[in-house]
């Protein structure tokens, strides 16, 4: 179970950090001053954020290294399904402001 604290204590830090990438650019509109960066930088990181949810669930639905007999409840798994839908949700806002940022204007 302490493996699976520590991987939400990273998803969580992980959502943190894509939540403040997209607050940022909407509040001062760059991070770098160059919007390509700018975009190239959240596309990255949006992959490298929806990476995790996605390993996750190969995991469940093909390695059975955590599976069901792995949590103690119905209740911690749904919550760890829930957790990791939540940081893909985040990834693909991410990916989609990064793209927008990449096309969205003409420097």
């Amino acid at each position: 179970m302490d493996q699976h604290r520590r991987k939400i204590k990273i998803l969580c830090a992980l959502s943190l950090i894509g939540i403040a990438y997209c607050i940022l650019l909407n509040s001062q509109y760059t991070l770098t001053g160059k919007d390509t960066l700018d975009g190239v930088i959240g596309v990255v990181f949006g992959l490298y954020l929806s990476s995790h949810p996605a390993a996750s669930l190969i995991d469940l639905l093909f390695f059975k290294r955590a599976g069901w007999n792995h949590y103690s409840s119905n209740r911690s798994m749904g919550l760890w399904l829930v957790i990791n839908l939540l940081v893909l949700i985040i990834g693909w806002l991410v990916i989609f402001v990064g793209t927008t940022r990449l096309i969205g204007r003409a420097d």
